[in-house]
């Protein structure tokens, strides 16, 4: 169980499935996406991104410029990790939501 403060400013014991992805913004200048609808756009923006880069292996295949794909090979491999942290991340916080709106509990705030 973890105890943490909610949005409506009580502490609320969690679960670990309930409490979903990291909340805190891990003392950074930036505030994570840590909402489902959040890193649903992430993820969608990340797939859209690796499909384009994907058309772009094809029209290297097609115009016959492997030379390029043998020096940036190592790049498709590299987004590969980022597209499934996002999708992971969504999965995990979506059932979370599920499982805090069947407990009737609120989100967390940290």
């Amino acid at each position: 169980m973890r105890h943490r403060l909610a949005e409506n400013g009580e502490i609320v014991a969690y679960t670990d499935e309930e409490y979903g992805v990291r909340k805190d913004d891990g003392l950074g200048v930036i505030k994570p996406v840590n909402s489902s609808g959040g890193l649903l756009f992430l993820s969608l923006l990340m797939t859209a991104l690796f499909g384009l880069m994907l058309y772009a292996v094809v029209q290297m295949a097609l115009t016959d410029q492997w030379h390029i794909m043998g020096e940036i090979w190592w790049m498709y491999v590299l987004v590969l990790f980022p597209l499934f942290a996002g999708w992971a991340g969504f999965i995990k916080e979506r059932k979370a939501e599920k499982l805090r709106k069947a407990r009737d509990l609120p989100r967390p705030a940290e």
